[in-house]
């Protein structure tokens, strides 16, 4: 991964509200551990990572939004591959933050994401 690689966030349908993506969408939640999953975007596309979230994961998720490695570097988040769970897996670790930092973070992240846009959006049903 390079700086510039895009960290594909799937948004789960409850981190909208009246629209708008909530910090939460870049949050860790305790069965993460302190690592946030993603999609490595030098070796997925967006639409294919919510193909692959969605249909053969079985997740759901509203659409995809991104942040890049040195994004996250910035911020004091490390971000890296961890092919494990599938090839395109990656990881933005906030291990050592304490919960307000996490929440802090995580909202400069959403922003960050928010301001680049949706990277994709399935069509309305």
């Amino acid at each position: 991964m390079q700086s510039a690689t895009l960290l594909l966030r799937q948004i789960n349908p409850s981190f909208l509200v009246a629209g708008r993506v909530t910090s939460q969408a870049f949050h860790p939640t305790p069965k993460d551990k302190d690592l946030l999953s993603a999609y490595d975007g030098d070796l997925i596309g967006a639409e294919a990572a919510w193909h692959h979230f969605t249909q053969e994961q079985g997740l759901k998720s509203s659409g995809v939004l991104a942040v890049t490695v040195s994004e996250c570097l910035a911020e004091g988040v490390p971000a890296r591959p961890d092919p494990e769970l599938f090839t395109e897996h990656a990881v933005i670790d906030f291990t050592g933050k304490d919960k307000k930092a996490k929440k802090q973070i995580a909202g400069l992240l959403r922003d960050k994401a928010v301001a680049r846009d949706w990277l994709y959006q399935p069509p309305s049903a």
